[in-house]
């Protein structure tokens, strides 16, 4: 059975953009320092964990969990044997 490449990506992105945004929102709520979550600065140009760097994590999440969703399918559908 091969994977809808799209569906994939479209669930992967949805699913890290969101997680990256509530859990800064949750770390913002509660008071955290949320030092390790911060280190996705580094990576995700723009993000700090503030009110406006939740939503450019949102947007980078969405990103790189779509490519990572894509390359997934694609790798499994490559490499499933017919």
């Amino acid at each position: 059975m091969k994977l809808n490449v799209k569906s994939l990506a479209l669930s992967f992105g949805v699913t890290w953009g969101v997680a990256i945004f509530l859990l800064t929102y949750w770390l913002l709520i509660f008071g955290y320092d949320g030092l390790t979550l911060a280190k996705l600065g580094k990576v995700y140009l723009g993000y700090s964990v503030t009110w406006y760097g939740a939503l450019i994590g949102l947007i980078w999440g969405f990103v790189d969990g779509l490519i990572g969703g894509a390359l997934v399918a694609y790798l499994y559908n490559k490499f499933l044997p017919e």
